[in-house]
Parts: structure tokens; sequence; C-alpha cells
């Protein structure tokens, strides 16, 4: 099988590019995998060079195309059912529900939801708690074939890991094959293909009680992190949460949400 050598310049240039585009940092210490994968694509659609790859991505008419075919390969998709849950639980406990007490719709947002099992989760949570209709759930990631796979609501075998919620048994169905979520879950989400390092592009979408970002940051530069995260509070109603990975902090990037403890749960909260 054909293969293609990375030179550090063209890593340099490449990774460079990808950065700007989708904010996906890569280091010298993730230049071999980079390297096997854009020259995987590179073969794939006809290149015998990586710089003449790259001179395709950033000047040709069709580059901007093939730049985010490209940064599907790239995305790091590893999500299952239940990651993380009791952050979720809190969410919708401290959150979601004082927003329904109060008489209005609460709305919720899981940002870079990869092929949708986060948002498939707090659908059951929803669900469980009988409240599935009262709330906007949106989710949206960078890559339109997670986001057709989320649509679809199925899943691989590894999407369950450890012991099912006995709240979810109602709506998760495994076979020899996969995982299934019932489908009425999954019509319930609003999908879209947002980039986050792109805040000028995301639609108008309204405020929200609750924003998961989770186990994404930490994929980004501090520079870019540190703007998807001031973009994100934008979209937060006064009072909200923004939701970040267990081992993410953003207290690093000066941000103007304050970092609160709720339930054993650590969250960040736009206080005004």
């Amino acid at each position: 099988m054909p293969t293609l050598s990375m030179a550090p310049q063209v890593f340099s240039i490449l990774s460079a590019l990808v950065a700007e585009r989708a904010g996906l940092h890569f280091d010298a210490t993730h230049a071999a995998i980079f390297g096997d994968k854009v020259a995987a694509r590179a073969l794939e659609v006809g290149f015998d060079s990586l710089l003449e790859y790259y001179y395709f991505l950033r000047y040709d008419a069709a580059g901007q195309t093939e730049l985010d075919l490209l940064i599907e390969q790239l995305v790091v998709g590893e999500t299952y059912l239940f990651r993380e849950l009791a952050p979720l639980e809190v969410a919708i406990t401290r959150f979601v529900l004082p927003a329904i007490d109060q008489g209005r719709r609460a709305r919720i947002w899981c940002a870079a939801c990869a092929t949708g099992e986060e948002p498939h989760t707090v659908a059951m949570i929803l669900a469980a708690r009988g409240l599935l209709n009262e709330v906007d759930l949106v989710a949206s990631d960078i890559s339109n074939a997670a986001l057709r796979r989320a649509r679809a609501g199925r899943f691989g075998r590894r999407a369950l890991r450890g012991e099912v919620p006995a709240f979810a048994a109602r709506w998760v169905r495994a076979d020899p094959e996969g995982v299934s979520v019932e489908g009425r879950l999954t019509d319930a989400i609003q999908w879209q293909r947002i980039n986050l390092i792109d805040g000028a592009s995301w639609p108008e979408m309204g405020l929200f009680d609750v924003i998961l970002c989770r186990n994404v940051l930490i994929y980004f530069a501090d520079d870019t992190a540190r703007r998807v995260a001031a973009n994100l509070a934008r979209r937060l109603r006064t009072g909200g949460a923004l939701l970040v990975g267990i081992s993410e902090s953003l207290l690093r990037f000066g941000t103007e949400l304050r970092c609160e403890e709720r339930d054993g749960v650590f969250l960040y909260e736009k206080l005004a």
C-alpha cells in the first residue's frame, strides 16, 4: 500500500491550516498520527504529494470542502452513553427543573456532540423525569458524518460501557450488531452542524440554561479554547451553567463565568 511521508515543515503548515479551520491543536507529539491520517486522505483523493495537497486545501476553490472532509477524519469522536453521568443529572436538577418551575421552557445545548451519545443520554434523563416535552435540546458538531450517525440513533457495542442506569433500560436496546435508542428520543433532539471556533457563523439559537462542552476544549490551543469558552458564555442565560469535562478547567482562561460546586459537581455559572 503506498504511503506519503510528512516533512516537519509540511506538518507545520498543514496542522496550522487545520487549527485555523477547526481549532484542533496538533503538536509535535501528535505528528505521527496526524501524518498518517492526512496521508491516507490525500492518497484517497488522488494526491501523491502532501505539499501539493496543502496547496489544494489552501488555494483551490474546492479546497474548503475537502478541508472539512479531512477534518472529519481527524476529529476525535470518543464518546459513549452515560459518560460522566452525575454532572448531567446535577445540571438538570439544578438548572433545568428551576426554569420549568418558573413557567418557562428550559433549553440545553450539547456542543460538539460527536455521534450523539451525550444528547441521547440527556434525552433519557429528561424522559425518565417526564420533562422531555418541556425542554429544547440542541446538539451540534462540526462533522456531518458524525451527525448522520447521531440522527440514526444507532451506535456500536462500545456505546455501552459498564452498568446501564435503571432509568435507561426502557429506551436502550442492545443486539449483536450494536445499540439503538428509541426513536422518539432522537426525534426530540435538534441536530445542527456548528463549528465552535467560528462564533461569527453560529446560527441564532437564543440563550440556554445549560451548555455542555465536555472533553472538547482540551483539543484546542489555549487562545482558541479561551475564545470558544467566551462565545459559549454569551449563549448562557444569567443563572445558567456551562459544563466541561471532569478533567478540564476554565480557570486559567480568566472566564467571566464563576466556578461553583453543586452536589459534588464543579461547573461554571453565569451570575451576571
